[in-house]
This record gives structure tokens, C-alpha cells and sequence, in this order.
């Protein structure tokens, strides 16, 4: 009885850019599929070709084979680097197999008596051994030198890109895809839902097929330099002359019973994501030698780092930190004076014994010939301020690259930072929490990171290019009030509106104060946290209003006293066109509200900056209930004026939260029963989420708490019913328009939209919980505390930090789902996610 043998393909899983034609007939094709499924010539007596598949009879007639191939429809690209050389398949369907490690980058010249390329070890008694990528060979060599006390060896492989080995003279050389555009180039994030381990599975099968269509052959490159005898043939006869990482790491653990092996993907540049250092921590638990009770009569295990020529990521920082744990620190005289570093130290305990214990780590444990994190920020900031000033008004690209370099390497430092501080705490412990977890509970550490933007790597460019401050007029308050979008909260002595300038800021205070309103005291509260001037009676903000600082009132001094002295035009963008304007008045806000008092002196102002269509931060809670306490101290009858840029999304947001507390403080109104929606996924409008309803099945009496917010949004709503805005109900309104998006950088912003307004809605209703608990002690403590101390130890941000639409999607298939990315400024082009589309309204 015949025999089947399937040699069946898969398809490319990349768009190919050139399709191979394998069509054939006849014998021609036949010899093929015998190659195709490795039957030598010599064993076939005959060939008998039929609609079906060909029937293979050896010589010696005892096996009969019929052959079922598809590699010849597979869907596999062609290509070349260039046209000099030749034209061959593409692995992934556009990338080269390339050396991976060239003899240069043997920089410490280890390989022939280590086995591996750069392999040291960290200085002092640690049994702490960082490498570069080795052969099958090398490594077994490696192997054997650290096994010579008999101590346990824990290889940990840090490689986030695919790695492959050829078979070539009795060793397996490591190889990795690039692509043509730079060869010099490992990949990363190829695919978020397959691990590397599957990716070079995927490409192993890949080679297969494509020696089978060529002769048992593939080309790769070990010269990208000179490209001197290239592409080199390899032959491929089977899958075992091709092996893949975890074959060549995993196999000796039979042999050698004292060897452990696990892979840790870092990524080449930033910090790793909480998940790794969460899978170090298992390590960590899972090797009773590492603990504080183990028996110190045992050697410590020998740990080894790799990745690819042994610098970056073989990152000795990690375990080195936890061993310092039980000696005493030296304290070193390295400094890094980052903001960011200096407030993280201030907060955490023991915060300075964390800073000198990283600065010893990375000075003196690390091999400082090979790499220094702390040189490397300052390396990358130095090149960054070394670009010239027109680089910086243009927005080259030159200067994006180096301030991603510059916040990378500075967030991997602080990350380190990060990381010992939860060893102190976690540590003693044995970690009864991993690392996710301590960062969730701590999530202020996620605001600090948030503010680690670029206003501390490089200066604003200041009197460059001015913008107009424009606000579309869509409540028709303009003609009367001299201000777009002015309004009031029915019965309440709250306002809201965009922007004035001088004129409209005269007038809107000469009708609170006239006879019928007839407030005598009145607190302005300005939310912009972007630049704002008056020059020749109109507002202005810089062209690039995203940029957020510390202290806006000091930088708009600033930029006023340069305008004033800039003696030449400057270019202005209106809303038709851009024009060139010489100012001769500029004022601050601050300098306007100033005047105004002079006239009016029930008049206080005050500056929260709050960004925009997002959830307002802790402090900025704290901020406007403090202000609005004190206020009301002085006078139960104060009025509250609110305005943002447009008098539409951070304005309606504060007055909302004016509306919770002066509820709790005068009395909440009659809540009606809840209203019938007749409108498709009506309990969505409703902001009936299932994330949103988690939480309220948290707090205590959360539906009144939720009900009561919904209250107060429509409330404020049927102020502005000509915007329709609804801080509930656009939720899922722009969830939905993500299907509609025009491309997928449109589609990425409108998720990150949405998901910042779910959160939005949800810190209401936590506002109002935290009011409702807190109003027995004044509200003492703040919301900032409350949240941190009480909500926290609750699972409000372990719930956060997975926030998403999970009756449509998984969550975490985005990484805006989690705190550490949604937090960030992204209202302009950041390293982790796309600037939003000039074509979309996002406000």
C-alpha cells in the first residue's frame, strides 16, 4: 500500500512585494517535488504523473510514494538589496538573513577564549556574567568554563528580535532578518501576538520551503559593509540544519543538569515593559540561592546575560541591585540632576540609599569599558543641544531622534531607580507582590513618569512662529459678551467660556458685578496649561502649543519681554491664512486679571493647568476644591468662573467638579428617577461600561455615587446644548467613529480619545465617592491621598490600568490600556504614540 508525503507550505504572513511563479508541468516539475521532499534521483526507478499528484516507485520496488506539494502556490517574495546582486526569496516576506555579530563588535576580543563575544564579569566577589550573542559552539563552551566550581549556571537570553542558526563547518552560526533599508538593524515589535520563540519557528519553516524551491540552498550575508562575496549560499537539506534559539539554549539542560535557561525580551532602547520585570521576579522566586534564607554554606548560582554583541541590554543592573541588598553601599559622588530623578527620590522611602546604590551599580558593577546608562543620557542630550537652533524652529528630524534617544535612556535610568525602590520594599518580603502590582498601588510614580517630556532636554524656541488664539463661537456669545461659548450652571453662581481678552474680560465682569447678578466676590480660575499672550488686543499662542511647563506664568513673562524686543515681524497663523504682524502691546493673563482687580477688588484669579480631553490629574482635583473651600470660607455667595481655550472641554469638566462639590456643600437637588434613552446601546450613553460598572461595584453605595455624576453632567450639559457635548455621552460616540477613520493613525488616535474620556468619567465618579466619604473630616485629606492610600489598596488603578472597551475588545490588544502610556503628553508627536491628525476635530 502507497505511502502520502506532504511537504505543505504556509503563506508569507508580510505582504509580499514581488509574487514568484512556480507554475510548471511535465518531468520538469516532477524533479522538483522529489526535491522538494528530499528523494534523491538515485532512488526513483519511476515516475507516474497523474491530475492528483506524481506516484515516486524506488528502484528497488518496495516503496511507492505519492507526493502532495503546495509550495509552489505559496504566496512568497523576491527581492534583492541591489541590482548588482542577485534576486532571491525574502524571509517574512520582505527581510535578509544577515550575520548577526561581526568580528568588530568583539570589542573586548573574548570570543576565541570565552566562547562569546564582550563576555565579562562584573567587578567584585558577584557571580554576575553579561556576553553577546555566542554560536551552538561558543555557548557550550561558555557553558563548561562557568560549570567548573559546579555551580548552578541561570542563562537568561534578553533578545526581543528573532535569531536563527545555519549549520556551517560543524558549528551553527546565528543569523537575524533585516530589512534593505537597514541592514545594520535588528527588528523589533514584528508582532505583538506572537512571541519571538513562534517567529523563528515561522521563519525556519520559511527557509525550508525556499531551499526546496532552490536546490537546497538559501543566500545570506555575512559582509554588509563591502559586500565581498556576497550573498553566501547555505545548504539546507532539512530543518535540522537550521536551529533556533531555544534549541540551542534549551538542550543542554539534559546534559547538564545544574543549567536553566529563560528568555526576557528587553527591547533595544527605553525601559522594559512591567511585565518583564515581572518575569525577573519569578526568577528571582523560583531560586531559593537568591533569597534572604538561603543557606550561605551553597555558592550563589552563576547568572548570565546575553543579547546581541553584550552592551545594551545586557543590562547587569537587575540582579546586581538585588545582591547589594545584603552588603553595605558606598555612596558615589555620580550625579544625574533630572527633575524627574529628584522628585522620584523625594518620594520614595529610602529614596536617597536607592539613588547612591544605582549610582554604584552603574559605575562601578557595570563594565564601565562597554556601557554606562548615566553617560549615555547625557551623551544623547549633549548631541541633541549641539543641533542648531534653525534645526530646532524647523522640527527636524535629526532633533526628534535624538530627544527619543535622550528620554529613552533617561527613562531606563529612572526605571532602574524604580525598580530598586521595590526590592526594599518587596524584597524582605519575598515578594508577595510583583512588580505590576507594587507600581499600580504606587501609581504616582506613573504621574512623575508622565512628566518626563521634552521641556527639560531643550528649550522652547521662543518669538519663532506665533499661532492665533482661535475659538469657534458655537453658543453665539461672541456679539454680546465680547467671548466665545459664555454660560452658567442653572441656579448656581457657576460660568464658563473661552479665553477672553482684555475687552471681553471688561465686560463679562462688568455683567457679574451689575446690578442684577451683583456678585461682590468672584474667583476666576484659568485651566491652560499652554502659553497664552495678548499682543494688539488679541490672544496668541506659541506654534507649538502642546509643549507644557512647569510654570506657565513664568514662561509667558518670558516670551512677552522677547516679542517686545524682537524688532522684526513674526509670522502669525489666523484662520484664513498666515500673515506678518509687528506687535507693539503684549501682555500676559496674569497682567490682565491684575488690572481688572484694580477695578473690581472682589476679584480673585488663579492659574490650574488641566490638559485637555482627558481626566483631570489628582492634584488638579485637589487644586479646585481647595480653592473653591477657601473662597466659599470668605464668602458662601462667591461665584466661580471657569475657562479654557475654547470654554468647551476643560471648562466643562471643572464645572462639573464645582457642581459634585458645591452639592455636598449647600445640598443635592431632587435626582430623578432615571430616564428611558431610546437610542441603540442605550446603557452606553448612559456610561453603563463594563470597566466603568467594575468600579462602581467597588465603592460604597457606588450606583447613587454614578447617578449623582450623571446628574451633575446633564446639568452643566444643558448649558451648552448648541455644542453637543456631552463629557458622558462622547464616550461612545467617538469609540464608534474608530471604524470610520480614514487610516490607521486616525483610527490609534481616536481609541486613545475615547479611552481618556472613559477614564474622565470614571474620576468623577470617584470624586464624588472620595466627597461623600471625606465630608466628615472637612476633606482633610485630599483627593491626591485618598486615591493613593485608600483607593489604591482597593484596585482602582489595578482596574485602570486595563482600561478599555471590553464589550467590543480585548483591552490590553492596545497599549493605551495601561496607565504607563496613557498618561503621557500626547498632544504632540511623542515616542510612544502618533501626533493627532490635522484632520480631525479633537476637541
Amino acid at each position: 500500500m502507497g505511502t502520502s508525503a506532504s511537504a505543505t507550505s504556509q503563506a508569507a504572513p508580510f505582504a509580499p512585494t514581488h509574487q514568484a511563479d512556480h507554475q510548471g508541468n511535465g518531468m520538469a516539475e516532477h524533479r522538483r517535488f522529489l526535491q522538494s521532499v528530499n528523494i534523491r534521483n538515485s532512488k526513483a526507478k519511476s515516475i507516474i504523473t497523474n491530475k492528483v499528484a506524481p506516484v515516486v516507485i524506488t528502484k528497488n520496488c518496495r516503496e511507492e510514494f505519492q507526493i502532495h506539494d503546495k509550495i509552489q502556490s505559496a504566496n512568497y517574495s523576491m527581492g534583492r538589496i541591489s541590482d548588482l546582486l542577485p534576486e532571491h526569496y525574502l524571509v517574512l516576506g520582505e527581510f535578509f538573513m544577515v550575520q548577526d555579530v561581526y568580528n568588530r563588535a568583539d570589542v573586548l576580543n573574548t570570543t576565541k577564549s570565552h566562547g562569546s563575544p564582550n563576555f565579562r564579569k562584573v567587578k567584585g566577589n558577584y557571580p554576575l556574567f553579561g556576553m553577546g550573542q555566542p554560536s551552538l559552539s561558543g555557548f557550550k563552551q561558555v557553558l563548561q568554563r562557568l560549570q567548573i566550581d559546579g555551580c548552578e549556571v541561570i542563562f537568561i537570553c534578553l533578545r526581543e528580535e528573532p535569531v536563527v542558526f545555519f549549520r556551517s563547518d560543524g558549528d551553527f552560526i546565528p543569523y537575524t532578518p533585516r530589512g534593505r533599508e537597514n541592514l545594520h538593524e535588528n527588528l523589533h515589535d514584528l508582532d505583538r501576538e506572537l512571541s519571538a520563540e513562534q517567529i523563528e519557528l515561522s521563519i525556519r519553516k520559511e527557509l525550508c520551503d525556499f531551499a526546496k524551491l532552490s536546490e537546497n540552498m538559501f543566500y545570506v550575508y555575512n559582509d554588509i559593509e563591502h559586500f565581498k562575496d556576497e550573498p553566501q549560499q547555505v545548504q539546507i537539506l532539512s530543518e535540522e540544519d537550521i536551529h533556533v534559539t531555544e534549541e540551542v539554549y534549551k538542550r543542554p539542560l539534559f546534559s547538564q543538569p545544574l543549567h536553566r535557561y529563560y528568555r526576557l525580551p528587553l527591547p533595544m532602547e527605553g525601559a522594559p515593559l512591567e511585565e518583564t520585570f515581572d518575569a525577573f521576579v519569578n526568577i528571582l522566586r523560583e531560586t531559593p540561592n537568591l533569597s534572604l534564607m538561603r543557606d550561605s554554606s551553597r555558592p550563589l548560582p552563576a547568572l548570565l546575560f546575553s543579547c546581541q554583541v553584550g552592551v545594551g541590554r545586557t543590562n547587569l543592573v537587575l540582579l546586581t541591585l538585588h545582591l547589594f541588598h545584603r552588603h553595605e553601599i558606598q555612596k558615589s559622588e555620580h550625579k544625574l540632576d533630572f527633575q524627574v530623578i529628584q522628585l522620584l527620590i523625594s518620594r520614595l522611602p529610602k529614596g536617597q540609599q536607592v539613588l547612591d546604590e544605582v549610582r554604584v551599580d552603574d559605575a562601578v558593577a557595570m563594565c564601565s569599558e562597554m556601557h554606562n546608562i548615566k553617560n549615555a543620557v547625557y551623551e544623547n542630550k549633549l548631541k541633541l543641544e549641539g543641533i542648531g537652533e534653525d534645526y530646532q524652529i524647523q522640527g527636524s528630524s535629526t532633533k526628534g531622534y535624538f530627544l527619543q534617544r535622550t528620554l529613552q535612556s533617561l527613562e531606563r535610568y529612572v526605571y532602574l531607580l524604580i525598580f530598586n525602590a521595590y526590592l526594599h520594599d518587596q524584597y524582605p518580603q519575598a515578594f508577595p507582590q510583583n512588580f505590576s502590582q507594587w507600581l499600580c498601588m504606587n501609581a504616582w510614580i506613573y504621574r512623575l513618569l508622565a512628566s518626563m517630556d521634552s521641556s527639560e532636554l531643550s528649550a522652547p524656541a521662543r518669538s519663532s512662529l506665533k499661532n492665533e488664539f482661535l475659538a469657534t463661537d458655537l453658543l453665539s456669545t461672541a456679539k454680546e459678551m465680547k467671548v466665545a461659548n459664555f454660560r452658567r450652571v442653572s441656579k448656581m453662581a457657576l460660568y464658563g467660556m473661552a479665553q477672553p481678552n482684555s475687552e471681553a474680560l471688561a465686560v463679562v465682569m462688568s455683567y457679574l458685578t451689575d446690578q442684577r447678578r451683583g456678585h461682590s466676590t468672584i474667583l476666576w480660575l484659568n485651566l491652560q496649561e499652554e502659553l497664552v499672550l495678548e499682543a494688539n488686543g488679541q490672544m496668541f499662542t506659541p506654534r507649538e502649543p502642546g509643549s507644557i511647563w512647569p510654570s506657565p506664568q513664568e514662561m509667558e513673562l518670558a516670551l512677552k519681554q522677547d516679542v517686545l524686543r524682537c524688532e522684526k515681524w513674526l509670522e502669525v497663523i489666523t484662520e484664513q491664512d498666515k500673515q506678518m504682524r509687528m506687535f507693539k502691546t503684549c501682555h500676559t493673563i496674569e497682567e490682565l486679571f491684575v488690572h481688572q482687580k484694580s477695578i473690581h477688588p472682589g476679584l480673585s484669579y488663579q492659574r490650574i493647568p488641566m490638559s485637555d480631553c482627558c481626566a483631570p490629574k489628582e492634584e488638579v482635583f485637589d487644586h479646585l476644591l481647595e480653592a473653591m473651600k477657601s473662597s466659599l470660607a470668605e464668602n458662601p455667595k462667591c461665584a466661580f468662573i471657569f475657562n479654557c481655550h475654547n470654554g468647551k472641554d476643560r471648562t466643562t469638566a471643572a464645572m462639573v467638579i464645582a457642581t459634585l462639590t458645591l452639592w455636598h456643600i449647600n445640598g443635592f437637588p431632587e435626582c430623578e428617577e432615571d430616564e428611558i434613552v431610546s437610542v441603540p446601546d442605550a446603557k452606553y450613553t448612559k456610561g453603563e461600561f463594563e470597566v466603568v460598572m467594575q468600579v462602581v461595584r467597588v465603592l460604597p453605595d457606588g450606583h447613587r455615587v454614578k447617578r449623582e455624576v450623571d446628574v451633575a453632567l446633564d446639568v452643566v450639559s444643558e448649558t451648552m446644548t448648541p455644542m453637543h457635548y456631552h463629557l458622558r455621552e462622547i464616550i461612545i460616540s467617538t469609540y464608534r467613529q474608530i471604524k470610520m477613520a480614514k487610516s490607521e493613525a486616525d483610527a490609534q488616535w481616536l481609541r486613545l480619545r475615547s479611552l481618556q474620556y472613559l477614564e474622565r468619567y470614571i474620576y468623577l465618579i470617584l470624586f464624588n465617592c472620595y466627597l461623600h466619604l471625606e465630608k466628615k473630616d472637612s476633606w482633610r485629606r485630599s483627593f491626591s491621598q485618598w486615591m493613593y492610600q485608600v483607593a489604591a489598596r482597593a484596585g482602582v488603578y489595578a482596574i485602570l490600568n486595563h482600561l478599555g472597551f471590553s464589550e467590543f475588545e480585548n483591552p490590553d490588544d492596545s497599549p493605551m490600556a495601561r496607565l504607563r502610556f496613557r498618561w503621557l503628553p500626547h498632544s504632540t508627536e511623542h515616542l510612544f504614540y502618533p501626533s493627532c491628525p490635522s484632520d480631525l476635530n479633537c476637541t
